[in-house]
């Protein structure tokens, strides 16, 4: 039996602004958009907000339903801009027929965003006609042509976005700095020092070096019912560790910490050596200065590397027992009648038994009657510690010889690399005897694990001279600006100076950072 075929002619639903008088009046809408608030692009703005409102009313055949703009809004992504996606919502919504815009590139600079809303209007009936370009998204052309536009104005972006980051990239290696502004404690804009601020700031360095840790510093802030950067009584730990270790409060800065990873949707990520950082030194004025900031680091480092410090009590693991080399910890005797009080006492003095420690206890007022003492002779001398201070800087603080001698062995390693290489290349070029290459090989790379390991010794020993010259720099700066004698005990003092106190059968040794010790209140040793 033959088969019959009948043709169902087709009837596309295509609506065209030629024949939109057909199918009735057109509900049509104006977008405009400019990516930055210059007077150029200002003008250029209100400009097409005009012509577009007065074009549409111009239609019969168009009814004038309102404007949608987005101002100094960069049209690389859709999220950020509030016109764009209100008007998308309204399409969809049905209170939009047509959207009359300047360009693709007006529309949107992302091929991806374009193409996925030009799909998405038209899916609801929903058309755009592009006054530059002459494209209507009914057309059958209209998608390639869209496709090809949007990705012209995606790359134009890209260009522009490159364009400009390797011009500041310039400037910045050229010594011309522009550092943008976001909150900092203690800073107007323009880095104008906020003094109702700035004592905040100064506070939180006083009351770590006073011994307080990260979290006792943001109670103690709470406390005093303080307000943070952002205006609130709740205080970090993040917080005041950013405040004590960010370089602008020593007057500095250290530009592009972070960086724009992808230009269509702006994502910032933290540079950790994907592209160059540039530190300027003296940028603007410092609140903290530049000695203490950097002793403050220092002193960071320590309490890290140490793994020691306690926020509980000033004293704990500042104190020694010469009998055993312990630490004295507190200890509370008659905790449960009026004699109750609180001693410092070896915490090992009864590890051993039968055999105690020879070292005696001290209450809270001894110990610092102990440093006082010692604070005391140490201004009597004062001009003396200084210079001494300065010598050992020059003498055992110095890097250069090891920093000559580090490049050195980078150099070496660079010769063993090539060296490598080309015994690898030659091996694979040519056939050898393996026996003679591999031990050939095996030499070269005994070698270079040795100069990888001399490496490592070398950074070690800068890291732990910088870090010396760090302390002692802080403490030059803390005994110029004692003036006179003490009579009461200053936590900051305590922390800022003193390395720890070793209690004898016979006495007391002070020992403060640099190395210098007071024995009973005397000088024993510089």
């Amino acid at each position: 039996m033959a088969k019959t075929v009948r043709v169902i002619p087709a009837t596309p639903r295509v609506f065209r602004s030629e024949t939109a008088a057909v199918h009735g009046r057109r509900k049509t809408a104006g977008y405009a958009r400019v990516s930055t608030d210059h007077e150029e692009q200002a003008s250029s703005y209100e400009m097409q907000m005009a012509h577009y409102k007065n074009y549409i009313e111009s239609r019969a055949d168009w009814d004038f339903v309102g404007m949608y703009s987005d101002e100094g809004i960069s049209g690389t992504n859709t999220k950020k801009r509030d016109g764009f996606n209100q008007m998308i919502e309204d399409a969809l919504a049905g209170k939009i027929d047509l959207i009359i815009t300047k360009s693709v590139s007006r529309f949107a600079r992302n091929t991806v965003d374009s193409l996925q809303n030009v799909r998405k209007l038209k899916e609801h009936g929903v058309e755009i006609y592009f006054e530059k370009e002459n494209i209507w998204t009914f057309d059958t052309r209209g998608e390639l042509l869209i496709t090809i536009m949007s990705s012209l104005a995606q790359e134009e972006s890209r260009s522009i976005s490159e364009n400009t980051t390797w011009g500041k990239r310039k400037q910045f290696a050229e010594g011309k700095t522009s550092v943008g502004y976001s909150v900092f404690l203690g800073y107007d804009k323009d880095f104008q020092i906020n003094e109702e601020q700035a004592k905040i700031v100064r506070l939180i360095y006083k009351l770590f070096l006073g011994g307080r840790s990260f979290y006792a510093i943001t109670k103690e802030l709470e406390k005093r019912g303080l307000k943070s950067q952002s205006g609130k009584d709740k205080w970090y730990i993040s917080t005041v560790r950013s405040i004590l270790t960010n370089e602008k409060y020593r007057g500095d800065a250290l530009i592009q910490k972070e960086y724009t990873a992808d230009f269509l949707d702006k994502t910032r990520r933290r540079n950790t050596g994907e592209i160059p950082q540039y530190y300027v030194e003296e940028h603007h004025e410092a609140v903290i200065p530049p000695d203490l900031f950097d002793f403050v680091q220092s002193e960071i480092k320590r309490r890290e590397q140490n793994g020691k410090h306690s926020s509980v009590s000033i004293f704990a693991n500042k104190i020694k027992c010469g009998c055993c080399g312990g630490y004295y910890g507190a200890k509370v005797w008659h905790s449960t009648d009026k004699y109750r009080r609180v001693i410092y006492r070896c915490n090992k003095k009864y590890a051993h038994k039968g055999n105690p420690c020879s070292t005696r206890h001290l209450t809270e007022e001894e110990i610092k009657q102990i440093f006082v003492k010692a604070l005391n002779s140490l201004v009597e001398v004062k001009e003396n510690v200084i210079a001494e201070l300065r010598s050992l800087i020059d003498s055992v603080c110095q890097t250069r010889e090891l920093m000559e001698e580090r490049d050195k062995v980078e150099q070496e390693l660079r010769v063993l690399t090539e060296r490598l290489e080309t015994l690898i290349r030659e091996n694979a070029r040519v056939a050898q005897d393996q026996t003679a290459y591999l031990k050939q090989e095996n030499e070269i790379r005994a070698r270079y694990l040795d100069k990888q390991q001399d490496l490592e010794k070398l950074d070690e020993q800068i890291s732990e001279r910088e870090s010396k010259r760090n302390t002692v720099e802080g403490m030059i700066q803390v005994v110029c600006g004692i003036n006179g004698g003490q009579t009461a005990f200053d936590e900051e003092l305590w922390s800022g100076l003193l390395e720890y106190i070793m209690v004898n059968e016979d006495g007391t040794v002070v020992v403060f950072k640099s190395g210098i010790e007071f024995a009973d209140g005397a000088c024993c040793s510089y």
